[in-house]
């Protein structure tokens, strides 16, 4: 009966997520900017209690009180920037915690869909939720515009219509991969040490702007 349950939610939590997709692709990119200037290195890390995969409520300064942490902000869910980064991150972890970090994810989402692409993708590491982008916004990270996020679509995508969001979305589904949440949101990776100061701030520039894995393992041993 829980499973099922499960099932449920998640199916429920699939729809609304692919719904605010749309919305959002069809309204385009609106926060591109920094209302006020983001938390620097040398600034102490913006601290938050989030849900986990598992639906439990931890402190994000949970993942550097007692070790240098490498702080992971996710695209989306359906994003393919995102099977790169899990890839590479399944690759780079060993390193990273040799290096002497904790790794966490933030992404959007709920529980129940972080808890299966976690398992879908092997991501190695703890995966925490903000579906209001409240955490992603406190990090500085911002949405990028189409030339950001679609330089590598057909250009009839550049004006992301809704109807191509949605056929766009169809075709995604049948791939298992369905479209969700904020499409426009740019990742970023923070390397943020014991005492809290952040020692390294990646924002990306564009969806597959990964950053230098011996950047992150040398800010963390630098922490």
């Amino acid at each position: 009966t829980m499973a099922i349950g499960v099932d449920v939610t998640m199916e429920e939590q699939l729809r609304a997520a692919e719904a605010k997709f749309i919305e959002i692709w069809s309204r385009g990119p609106t926060r591109t900017g920094w209302s006020e200037l983001p938390p620097q290195v040398g600034d102490p890390a913006p601290d938050f209690r989030l849900l986990d995969s598992d639906g439990r409520e931890v402190a994000l300064s949970e993942f550097w009180r007692e070790r240098p942490a490498l702080v992971v902000f996710w695209r989306h869910f359906g994003c393919g920037c995102g099977l790169d980064r899990a890839a590479r991150l399944r690759d780079e972890y060993d390193d990273y915690v040799s290096a002497g970090a904790s790794v966490v994810i933030v992404g959007q989402g709920e529980p129940e869909r972080a808890a299966s692409y976690a398992e879908r993708y092997e991501l190695p590491c703890p995966v925490l939720l903000d579906p209001d982008e409240r955490v992603y916004a406190a990090f500085g990270l911002v949405e990028g515009r189409p030339s950001q996020l679609l330089f590598d679509a057909p250009e009839e995508f550049w004006s992301h219509s809704r109807e191509i969001g949605i056929e766009f979305q169809r075709q995604r589904r049948e791939q298992g991969r369905p479209l969700v949440n904020n499409p426009w949101l740019l990742p970023g990776e923070f390397v943020i040490g014991q005492d809290g100061i952040i020692r390294l701030a990646y924002r990306y520039q564009y969806c597959e702007d990964f950053p230098n894995p011996l950047v992150l393992t040398t800010a963390i041993r630098l922490a």
